[in-house]
């Protein structure tokens, strides 16, 4: 499954959350935090806990694929900053599995301009 998440759009923390509502159709009690979107993340594949819309089977992964990273434009070091922080939501989602003896659930790619 591949997840298409437009980098331009991530300016600031808030952009970040709704981006990731949107592609993942969290709840409308959604915090709009990191440890919220980890523990929506979390759940991608127990559609049961109603923490998103998009479900995973089991053994499968969600490819974020982040396009138009320009991280020389203007709002470069604004869109960095938010992928670095979406990078380490997806890596202590995957650990947490990990560390639960399950496969991870994400992985991310990039496009550059």
């Amino acid at each position: 499954m591949i997840i298409q998440i437009d980098a331009h759009r991530l300016t600031d923390a808030a952009g970040l959350h709704t981006v990731m509502a949107e592609a993942f159709g969290f709840p409308a009690t959604y915090g709009k935090n990191l440890d919220a979107l980890v523990d929506c993340l979390s759940d991608l594949d127990k559609p049961a806990t109603g923490m998103s819309r998009v479900h995973l089977f089991p053994g499968q992964v969600a490819l974020l694929a982040i396009h138009h990273l320009d991280e020389t434009g203007k709002n470069g070091p604004k869109i960095l900053s938010q992928v670095h922080a979406l990078n380490d939501v997806v890596a202590l989602v995957n650990f947490r599995r990990l560390q639960a003896k399950q496969m991870p659930l994400l992985a991310v790619a990039y496009e550059a301009p």
